[in-house]
């Protein structure tokens, strides 16, 4: 029988291969006569898991040598928190640039305005009138109004809420900035390709693309370590986590061992192209297939009379796509509809409404296409 389809936001679908193998080793792990819950987060069997995932994880996204890799918990929410914290003091002035194009990174904004001057330098909301949702464009990075003597430049590379992604990172010195740039990549790590040269660190939750809630994925250049301010605590100073390879305190060990299982799926990954091409195999296969599903579901909106989506095609997410019926009161006719197809958890955010579906790397395209032939019949009944 074949799984329901789940377009959950986060916690999202995992792959089911992944799923099966963590289920037959649940009770013992290669042997050891342990669950991979069960381990010390020190003993020599569990040692090997959380390299393995560092070592995969570094191919996947090619991250420097001289990058950092921390394994750390609290969600991509924390991490609004710790990074000023950390990062605020690069300069005296502590003064943190916001873009805001979506909740998250307003969120992000809020918070970090806790611990020093935090100033937004450019708003979607406010420079778009009329967006019904509020977010739906990304401002050219030539109107952000960027403070030189800024710690970091800190953006939401793709918001999940409002279906926002920034295809190509912002280069910041080509806009006279020598501020490190700063990306929560939640929803769309591991889709695609990362330019290191752009970015000095990203973080976000792994219950997207990666594995279970619970790991928090921070990457960061070297030279960002060892400035955090005196009240960070000591579990969320960079410095000391990546001095103790991610170990200060316990890990979250089995949402590691997790997320290892997925970054092997994705390095088997293949993807057939034209004749006469080589396979795309790994990430490159995974974002291949991701621009066809996004692709599919767009044209069925984009081709619909009942459907519609609101962001600016030039940074529509690949991941999180928000739609709405033109005709509300059939909201609950559809997905009540959907549900009964097997196509779960289509409900838009409420600060949003609507519809969303999220097609992170486990939703198969045949889950897509199921999706897009529900919307044309329910269109027809319409």
């Amino acid at each position: 029988m074949t799984r329901p389809y789940n377009f959950s936001p986060g916690p999202a679908t995992l792959p089911e291969a992944v799923l099966q193998q963590a289920a037959d080793e649940m009770l013992d792990w290669h042997g050891s006569g342990m669950s991979v819950m069960e381990m010390s987060h020190r003993g020599r069997d569990y040692g090997p898991i959380i390299e393995q995932t560092e070592a995969d994880l570094r191919e996947l996204l090619a991250i420097p040598a001289h990058y950092k890799v921390l394994f750390l918990q609290g969600g991509a929410q924390a991490q609004n928190a710790v990074i000023p914290l950390n990062l605020a003091a690069l300069k005296p002035q502590r003064q943190m640039d916001y873009v805001v194009t979506g909740s998250w990174s307003q969120k992000s904004a809020q918070e970090a305005a806790k611990y020093g001057d935090a100033q937004v330098v450019a708003d979607a909301a406010s420079t778009h009138a009329g967006a019904e949702s509020g977010y739906t464009h990304i401002p050219a990075p030539t109107t952000w109004r960027l403070r030189p003597e800024a710690s970091y430049l800190h953006l939401c590379s793709n918001e999940t809420v409002h279906g926002v992604e920034f295809h190509e990172l912002p280069d910041l010195s080509a806009l006279g900035s020598q501020a490190p740039l700063l990306i929560d990549f939640s929803s769309h790590v591991l889709s695609r390709p990362l330019d290191w040269s752009r970015v000095a660190l990203a973080y976000g939750g792994a219950q997207k693309n990666i594995g279970p809630a619970g790991l928090t994925l921070v990457v960061l250049r070297e030279d960002l370590l060892g400035h955090a301010l005196p009240i960070c605590p000591s579990v969320f100073d960079y410095r000391l986590q990546a001095a103790n390879q991610s170990m200060l305190n316990t890990p979250p060990t089995y949402a590691i061992y997790l997320a290892g299982l997925t970054l092997q799926w994705i390095k088997a990954q293949r993807e057939p192209v034209g004749q006469g091409q080589a396979e795309l195999h790994g990430l490159a296969a995974v974002e291949a297939r991701n621009i066809a599903k996004a692709r599919l579901l767009y044209d069925c909106i984009d081709g619909s009379q009942l459907y519609e989506n609101r962001v600016d095609p030039a940074c529509r997410s690949r991941m999180n796509v928000p739609f709405f019926l033109r005709d509300e009161s059939r909201n609950a006719a559809f997905l009540e509809g959907a549900a009964a197809r097997g196509l779960l958890q289509l409900k838009g955010h409420k600060m949003v409404g609507g519809m969303r579906a999220s097609l992170y790397n486990a939703m198969p395209l045949a889950g897509v296409q199921a999706l897009v032939e529900w919307m044309r019949e329910f269109e027809r009944q319409s």
